[in-house]
């Protein structure tokens, strides 16, 4: 029974953390929860345990929104100027390079006609990965455009706004008039009794939402976007009081009557398309 005396010579194997590729997962930032990218992009980019609707860019907007190989685009050539020669750390021209590099647009909105369950529409996209999807001259021109495209063609417009940098502060006081710039665009679409949908997402902010996306003859967000004109940071050091719980989500914008449907994303285009199918 030697074999019990005999000291045996144990190697406790180290564990090796075995590295996992970039890539194939997401981290929710509200639930915290890990998400196989797969799974994420089969469920539209929304968390299937606390319903946190990621952000889209335009590109995958339209991808979700109509039809497959739809869109044709509208107006791509257009490109900011610096009509201020604006100056700060970065000049304005730099940043518009370093935005375009990155993203791959040429200013923060794309426009053109597309179909949704084969209903013609006119759409326009702001995308906040582009300066926060603020309005400059550009992005007015195009939100003027495609409803002035809409008119023309006697087409319902659907216009999906996710701009949390409101105007422009690059551009002066030619970014600030694009509100008025689009305001009156949308107004002749009613003047003609034309269907507008106005799609928030988050954040929807200042003046893009003081003007064009705030104008929809239906308004839908998706849940708890941020929706207003100034933060509630802001808000609670001006006034100096409590805020409400919820204030200015979707939610709390749609009890007080500012929208008018809170929809998840997988619902949206049978929503929008029931909305044109109906009212159109």
């Amino acid at each position: 029974m030697r074999i019990f005396r005999k000291k045996i010579k144990t190697q406790i194997a180290k564990n090796k953390k075995k590295g996992i590729p970039d890539g194939l997962w997401s981290k929710c930032p509200k639930c915290n929860q890990l998400i196989f990218n797969k799974i994420l992009e089969e469920n539209l980019k929304v968390c299937n345990k606390c319903n946190y609707h990621f952000p889209l860019s335009c590109w995958e907007r339209i991808k979700y929104l109509v039809d497959e190989g739809s869109f044709v685009e509208q107006f791509s050539n257009l490109e900011s100027d610096d009509p201020l020669d604006f100056r700060g750390p970065k000049s304005y021209k730099e940043k518009l390079k370093e935005e375009q590099k990155r993203t791959g647009l040429k200013e923060a909105a794309i426009i053109g006609e597309a179909r949704i369950n084969k209903r013609n529409v006119a759409l326009g996209l702001t995308d906040y990965r582009f300066i926060m999807g603020s309005m400059g001259s550009v992005v007015g021109e195009k939100i003027t455009r495609i409803a002035e495209l809409a008119l023309e063609k006697k087409l319902p417009l659907v216009i999906v706004s996710g701009s949390g940098g409101g105007a422009r502060m690059y551009e002066g006081m030619l970014s600030l008039m694009q509100m008025a710039k689009t305001s009156s665009a949308i107004g002749k679409l009613k003047e003609a009794h034309l269907l507008y949908i106005s799609v928030l997402t988050h954040p929807t902010m200042a003046g893009v939402m003081a003007s064009f996306a705030g104008l929809g003859d239906i308004i839908i967000a998706e849940p708890e976007a941020l929706i207003g004109f100034t933060g509630p940071r802001v808000i609670k050091q001006t006034i100096k009081q409590e805020l409400p719980k919820g204030f200015q989500t979707s939610e709390f914008s749609l009890k007080h009557g500012l929208i008018d449907m809170v929809v998840n994303r997988k619902d949206l285009k049978e929503v929008i398309y029931k909305l044109i199918d109906y009212l159109s």
